[in-house]
C-alpha cells in the first residue's frame, strides 16, 4: 500500500451550468470526470467530481453547480484560488494550448520559487498552473484531452486570503502537519511532503465587498489516512477550541467539518474507500452515482438533472 501523506484531499466549489463547467475541466483542461454524483444535502443538483488518472486523494476539484446561482466575488475568511500541479516541462504546452481553447492567462510569474500561470474558469474562479518537477514522474492520464506528458497530476494546493494568519497557521501545523517554509511580502507558505496537495499559501487581505455565489469555493479538505485518524484529528480541533461536526459518511469517504479560525470552512475526510468502491477504476464518472441511501430515489433525481455530455 502507498504511502499516507498529509496534504489537501479534495477542494469544493460553486458553479453555474453543469455542462459548460463539465467541458471546462474535462475537454479544456484534460482532467478526468472522476464521479458523477448529486449533492447529498440537494439532491436535486449534482456534484462533479473531476481528479487525476486515478482520482487519488490529493487531485479531486468537485462542484456543486447551481444554474441560477449569482456571480460570486471572494472575499476575506475564504480560500480564493486553486493551483493545480503539472510537469515542470510543461510550460510550452500549456501556452499553445490556452491559445488554441482561447483561455487568457497571466504570467509566468514566480510562486515561491516555481513558476506559475494564472487563469480563471468560465465562472471566474481563481486557478493556477503551477510547473512543478516533484510531479515529473507521476502517471497522467492517457485518456484525457491533454497528452498524458503535460496533463493535471492534481493539486499543487491553495490560497486562503484571511485577516490574519497565526490561528490558521496554528492549524495547518498542528492538525495537519504543515510547516511554515517561506515567507514574502502578506504571504505566508506551508507545505508538507506530499507530492500533490501538499500546498497551502496564506495571504493577508483587506476586507472587500464580497458575496456568496458561483466562482467561490465553498471548502477544502484535507487527508486523513482512516476513520481512526479522522476521530483523533477531530479531538485535536476539539483541543484547540474549534467546533467539529460529528463524522459524516459521505460513502466515498467519511469526513468532519468546521469552520477554521480565519473562517474557511476545512473538512478531514478520509482517503478511502475512493471513488471505485461503486465504480470499476476504468469506467469512474461514466454514468449518475448514488449513496445507498438515495438509491431509492433515483427516477426522481434523474428527472430533476439536466444530461451532461462529456
Amino acid at each position: 500500500m502507498s504511502k499516507h501523506h498529509k496534504g489537501v484531499h479534495h477542494i469544493t466549489a460553486l458553479s453555474g451550468d453543469a455542462q459548460r463547467n463539465a467541458e471546462f475541466y474535462v475537454k479544456s483542461l484534460g482532467m478526468r470526470l472522476v464521479k458523477k454524483s448529486v449533492n447529498q444535502d440537494d439532491p436535486g443538483t449534482y456534484h462533479l467530481f473531476y481528479g487525476n488518472a486515478e482520482g487519488s486523494p490529493g487531485s479531486g476539484l468537485t462542484f456543486f453547480p447551481w444554474p441560477m446561482a449569482q456571480q460570486g466575488k471572494p472575499g476575506l475568511g475564504e480560500a480564493v484560488k486553486v493551483a493545480l500541479a503539472v510537469p515542470a516541462g510543461s510550460m510550452d504546452y500549456w501556452v499553445e494550448h490556452f491559445g488554441e481553447e482561447g483561455i487568457d492567462f497571466d504570467g509566468p510569474y514566480d510562486r515561491f520559487g516555481r513558476q506559475a500561470i494564472g487563469f480563471k474558469d468560465p465562472d471566474l474562479m481563481q486557478l493556477e498552473l503551477v510547473f512543478d518537477e516533484q510531479v515529473n514522474e507521476l502517471p497522467g492520464w492517457e485518456k484525457g484531452t491533454v497528452p498524458a506528458e503535460h496533463g493535471i497530476r492534481g493539486f499543487y494546493g491553495t490560497t486562503l486570503r484571511l485577516n490574519e494568519h497565526e490561528a490558521t497557521a496554528d492549524v495547518l501545523k498542528n492538525v495537519f502537519e504543515f510547516e511554515e517554509v517561506d515567507q514574502k511580502n502578506n504571504a505566508w507558505h506551508y507545505t508538507t511532503d506530499a507530492p500533490i496537495g501538499g500546498s497551502v499559501i496564506i495571504e493577508k487581505g483587506e476586507s472587500k465587498p464580497s458575496a456568496n455565489g458561483r466562482g467561490i469555493i465553498h471548502h477544502v479538505a484535507f487527508r486523513a489516512e482512516d476513520d481512526d485518524e479522522l476521530k483523533s484529528l477531530r479531538e485535536k480541533v476539539i483541543e484547540m477550541g474549534l467546533h467539529p461536526s460529528q463524522v459524516i459518511d459521505r460513502h466515498w469517504f467519511h469526513s468532519v467539518y468546521f469552520r477554521s479560525p480565519g473562517g474557511v470552512l476545512f473538512e478531514i475526510a478520509t482517503d478511502g474507500p475512493g471513488y471505485d468502491v461503486d465504480e470499476e477504476p476504468d469506467k469512474l464518472g461514466q454514468k449518475l452515482i448514488l449513496p445507498p441511501w438515495l438509491e431509492s430515489k433515483r427516477e426522481r433525481i434523474e428527472k430533476r438533472l439536466p444530461e451532461i455530455d462529456v
